[in-house]
C-alpha cells in the first residue's frame, strides 16, 4: 500500500486517509474518491490530500476484518458489520466468557496492523455485551497476513461464551445471636440477584443452628429434595471458616460429602469452601458474598453455573487478578445488541425502569393520623396521581415500594398495572426502599428512575425528558431534575451504581453514591416541580391538596 499526500489532480480513486469537513456534510475517512469528491475538495481550496492506494496483494480494512472474523466459530456470539476497519463481537446469551491468552497473543503478533482485543478470561456477560473487537489499524493490509490471522482463529477457539445452565439452589444459613435477621434477609436478596442472570432460582431457604450436625442434616435434606434442574447448595455461616475442621467443612463431610478445597487466592473471598455430595456441588460462601460487590464467590459460582469443572487446581490458579478490592464497576454501553428472528443484529433502546417510593412514615405530618400520600388532589390520592405520571411517561413496568400503611397505599392504587415491592424495614429510612426498588426492576434494567411519591408537580413530560437525557448519555451518566441550578428529583441512576446503592444503610438517599460514583451527572431543569415535595399539612394545603387519612 502506498500512503501519503498527493496533488488533488492525482487523488481520484485514492482512499481518503482523514475525514474532511465540507460546507454541506463531510467526506469520511476511507472514502474512495471519485470525480465529484475531488471537485468538492477543490471547491474548499484544497490542492493536496492524503490518500492510500492499494497494491495488488492488499485488501481494504473492512474486507480484512470480515475475512478474519470468518475464522471464528459464531457459537453464542453475533458479529457487527465491519466499519472503518472495526468488527465487534457481542454475546448472544447470558454466560461466561472464556479466552485462551496464548492464541490471542499469537494472533496479535502476526502484524501490528491487525489487532484483536477481548474481555478478560472468565468474565460473566449478558446477552448484548460486547466481548471482543477486531480492528485493522491502517486503511489496508496484505491479504496473506489477514488470511494467516484468520487461520489462527479457525484452528481452535481463541475465546468462547459458555451459556449459563439454570440450577435449583438451596440456601442454608446458620444462626448465632450476633447475626441479625435483617442481615440474613439481605443475604437472600443479594443471592437471588446473583442467580437471576443464569435463570437459576432459589427453591429453599433453610436456617439452622451454627452446629455441625444441624448443618449436615440441612445439606442432606437439600440434596435429597426432588428438583427439575441440577441442584446447588450454598451455605452461609454466621461465623467465618478458619479451619478444615470448622463447622461448615466438617458438616459437609458429616453429611457424606467431600471437601474439595478450602480457601482461595482471591480477595475479597479468601474464606470459601467448595465441596461435593453425590453429584451436587456445595459452596460454603465467604462473608463478603453477603454484599453484591464482586468477590471470589462470584468467580466460583459463575464457573459452576456455566458447567465448568471447578476444583482445587482451578481455584489455586485464580491468584493473578485475584485482588478485587479496587476493581471499578464496568459501565454499560448505550444500547445492547439483540438478534431478531432472522439472525440480524439490531440495537434496542436502553431500559429505564421507574420506581415510585411510597414507604415512608411522613413523620413531619404531625400526630393527627394523616398520611400525606392519601391526600387528594381533584379527588385523586397523591400517590395515585404520582404513579400515573410514571405510567404515562414510561414504556416499562413501574415499581411501587410500599411500607408504612401499605394496605391503604395499595388500595389507593387499585386497578393500576404495577409491580409492588414491600419494604419491611421502611422505618430504617430511604436506603432500604432504594434497595427494594432495585429488587423490583429486574436484572435487565439499564437504569432506575427514582420518583418520590409526594411530588405533585412532576409531569409525564418531565419524566420523558429525563429518560431522553439518559439515553443521550448512553446510560453512562446520572440524570437528575434541577431547578435554577439546585438539585432536586426525580433522578435516574445507571446500572453502574447499583452495587453501591445496595450497600446503603439508614435514612440516606443516593446523593453520596452519585457524588462518589465517578460517573458524569447531567442536570435537566424541569422548573419548580423538581423541589416541590409535600412534608407538612400546610404544604399540602398550599398546592390545593386535601388531607383525607
Amino acid at each position: 500500500m502506498r500512503f501519503g499526500p498527493v496533488p488533488l489532480g492525482d487523488a481520484e480513486e485514492g482512499i481518503l486517509a482523514h475525514a474532511v469537513a465540507l460546507p454541506e456534510g463531510r467526506l469520511a475517512k476511507g472514502t474512495r474518491l471519485g470525480a465529484m469528491d475531488v471537485a468538492a475538495l477543490a471547491a474548499i481550496g484544497m490542492d493536496r490530500v492524503v490518500v492510500a492506494r492499494l497494491g495488488p496483494d492488499d485488501i481494504g480494512e473492512d474486507e480484512a476484518a470480515t475475512l478474519i472474523a470468518a475464522g471464528i466459530v459464531p457459537d453464542h456470539m453475533t458479529f457487527s458489520p465491519a466499519s472503518t476497519g472495526r468488527l465487534n463481537l457481542h454475546a448472544a446469551v447470558d454466560g461466561l466468557f472464556v479466552a485462551t491468552r496464548d492464541r490471542v497473543d499469537r494472533f496479535n503478533r502476526i502484524d501490528p496492523a491487525i489487532t484483536l482485543a477481548c474481555l478478560a478470561d472468565h468474565v460473566a456477560v449478558r446477552a448484548g455485551d460486547m466481548v471482543a473487537t477486531i480492528k485493522i489499524i491502517p486503511l489496508a493490509v496484505d491479504r496473506r497476513r489477514a488470511e494467516q490471522a484468520a487461520s489462527i482463529l479457525a484452528e481452535a477457539p481463541a475465546f468462547a461464551i459458555k451459556p449459563f445452565i439454570p440450577r435449583d439452589v438451596t440456601l442454608v444459613s446458620t444462626l448465632l445471636p450476633s447475626l441479625k435477621v435483617q442481615v440474613m434477609d439481605k443475604t437472600r436478596r443479594v443471592l437471588e440477584d446473583r442467580l437471576r442472570r443464569s435463570g437459576s432460582r432459589l427453591t429453599g431457604d433453610v436456617r439452622v443452628a451454627h452446629e455441625q450436625d444441624a448443618v449436615a442434616a440441612a445439606i442432606r435434606n437439600a440434596v435429597a429434595q426432588p428438583c427439575d434442574r441440577s441442584r446447588l447448595v450454598i451455605v452461609f455461616g454466621a461465623s467465618a471458616v478458619t479451619d478444615r475442621d470448622d463447622v461448615i467443612p466438617a458438616a459437609i463431610r458429616a453429611a457424606g460429602g467431600t471437601v474439595d478445597h478450602l480457601g482461595m487466592p482471591v480477595d475479597p473471598g479468601n474464606l470459601l469452601v467448595l465441596g461435593t455430595l453425590g453429584n451436587v456441588r456445595i459452596i460454603g460462601a465467604p462473608g463478603c458474598a453477603r454484599s453484591p460487590k464482586e468477590n471470589g464467590f462470584d468467580w466460583v459460582l459463575d464457573r459452576i453455573l456455566a458447567g465448568e469443572t471447578v476444583g482445587a487446581r482451578e481455584i489455586t490458579g485464580m491468584g493473578v487478578g485475584g485482588l478485587l478490592a479496587e476493581i471499578p464497576t464496568r459501565p454499560r454501553p448505550r444500547a445492547r445488541n439483540e438478534v431478531d428472528g432472522n439472525g440480524v443484529q439490531a440495537m434496542r433502546p436502553l431500559i429505564v425502569r421507574p420506581v415510585v417510593l411510597a414507604a415512608g412514615e411522613a413523620s413531619r405530618m404531625g400526630t393527627a393520623g394523616h398520611h400525606k400520600l392519601l391526600a387528594e388532589f381533584d379527588g385523586v390520592p397523591l400517590v395515585r396521581r404520582t404513579t400515573k405520571v410514571a405510567l404515562a411517561a414510561s414504556r416499562e413496568p413501574v415499581t411501587i415500594v410500599t411500607g408504612h400503611r401499605a394496605s391503604e397505599i395499595r388500595e389507593a392504587l387499585s386497578g393500576l398495572d404495577l409491580v409492588f415491592m414491600h419494604n419491611d424495614d421502611f422505618a430504617s429510612g430511604m436506603a432500604s426502599s432504594l434497595i427494594a426498588g432495585l429488587d423490583g426492576i429486574g436484572p435487565e434494567a439499564d437504569g432506575m428512575l427514582v420518583l418520590l411519591a409526594d411530588m405533585p408537580g412532576v409531569t409525564a413530560g418531565d419524566v420523558r425528558r429525563l429518560i431522553a437525557g439518559f439515553e443521550e448519555q448512553g446510560g453512562q451518566a446520572v440524570v437528575r431534575a434541577v431547578y435554577g441550578g439546585k438539585r432536586g428529583n426525580p433522578v435516574i441512576l445507571p446500572r453502574a451504581l447499583f452495587p453501591a446503592l445496595r450497600k446503603l444503610e439508614g435514612d440516606v438517599g443516593a446523593r453520596h453514591v452519585i457524588e462518589t460514583g465517578g460517573l458524569p451527572v447531567v442536570d435537566v431543569d424541569i422548573g419548580p416541580a423538581a423541589h416541590l415535595d409535600l412534608d407538612t399539612p400546610e404544604a399540602i394545603a398550599a398546592v390545593g391538596g386535601v388531607l383525607k387519612g
